[in-house]
């Protein structure tokens, strides 16, 4: 047995013994990307019109859809099969946004591009506030995730007096069936208030499907929950404390709160997350987490892969955000799309690892 001879562990000996069973901070192998920068010095997506999209434009999901050939065959009026025929599709990325009007109330939109840079909005809405867990505040902060071709969408309803998280499920990314909340407000192990961004891992691990979710402790600062579920319906809390928790004097020190869903690579799990300090100063981090226990913290950033630098990140409805909320590859490159400021969308980029 290491250190057998010993008749007692000297102080040296305890510390390097808790540094080594401590959660490491995170090294460059751990994440699947290198350092990032932004393609565009200007935002992507912006306010517009004097309706729904007119106050800010901000937290979108983002899913990349590879091309497609659809084949097809029609039938006549007098039931005689035609030739097949095909269909193609261009690949392309499909962005869900946030937008805010003059009055405060969330929707979200959608939008297209063929390159992740340059997005195509439709004229309205594919998701507005319908249910009482939603009228008044809206529908917010939209996180995407694909199971057997059917989307999961998880965002918050809010009714201007609770917010909670919401799940509804569609085929096309236009049309949505709600599901209903799946995370209560002001239940469970350690969340004493709202519940919301639900980033759920992209495959089963041990036959559970399994997301990382924000929620209130007692001290009234956001962390970093997780759950279980084996219907992606009815969710199961699993752990008795945040499985990520805030950091006193450091870039998270008020506020941890899962950003895109998590993608998973050889070192683990990996999840970016969104850090406020006391100062709610919104930075980017990275967290890694066991492939075979999500609950188990591998190891995360010490300090922050991405901050606040442009003027519209700086200045908007919440001032000195960048807010990852969507995520995804294209070629040699990852792709991440964020709030800035509560007002516009950004993105930035790293090359893949």
């Amino acid at each position: 047995m290491l250190f057998s001879r010993y008749y007692f562990f000297s102080p040296l000996i305890l510390l390097i013994l808790a540094i080594a069973l401590s959660p490491c901070t995170l090294s460059a192998q751990a994440a699947p990307f290198g350092t990032w920068s932004r393609p565009s010095e200007s935002p992507i997506l912006s306010p517009k019109g004097s309706t729904w999209e007119s106050a800010g434009t901000f937290n979108p999901a983002v899913i990349f859809l590879p091309a497609m050939r659809e084949y097809r065959r029609s039938v006549t009026k007098d039931g005689v099969t035609s030739p097949p025929t095909h269909a193609s599709y261009p690949a392309k990325f499909v962005m869900l946004y946030r937008a805010q009007d003059a009055t405060g109330t969330s929707r979200l939109g959608y939008a297209e591009s063929t390159d992740g840079i340059h997005f195509t909005r439709r004229p309205e809405p594919v998701l507005s506030p319908e249910t009482d867990y939603e009228k008044g505040g809206g529908v917010e902060d939209p996180r995407l995730q694909v199971f057997n071709g059917i989307y999961y969408l998880t965002y918050t309803g809010y009714n201007k007096k609770d917010a909670q998280l919401c799940l509804a499920t569609s085929r096309d990314l236009v049309h949505w069936d709600r599901k209903g909340v799946i995370l209560p407000a002001y239940k469970g192990n350690w969340n004493k208030g709202w519940t919301k961004s639900g980033a759920i891992v992209p495959e089963k691990i041990n036959g559970k499907y399994w997301m990382y979710w924000l929620g209130t402790s007692a001290d009234k600062t956001d962390q970093m929950g997780i759950s279980y579920s084996t219907d992606l319906l009815h969710w199961t809390e699993a752990t008795e404390t945040p499985v990520l928790p805030r950091r006193p004097g450091k870039f998270d020190s008020r506020v941890v709160e899962p950003g895109p869903s998590p993608i998973l690579t050889e070192a683990g799990i990996v999840l970016i997350y969104n850090g406020a300090d006391d100062k709610l100063l919104y930075r980017t981090g990275v967290a890694v987490f066991d492939r075979k226990d999500p609950r188990k913290l591998l190891s995360r950033s010490d300090e922050p892969v991405f901050a606040p630098e442009k003027e519209w990140e700086k200045a908007g409805q919440v001032p000195n955000v960048v807010f990852v909320e969507g995520m995804a590859r294209r070629g040699d490159r990852w792709l991440f799309y964020y709030g800035g400021a509560d007002k516009y969308v950004g993105v930035a980029e790293a090359l893949v690892q």
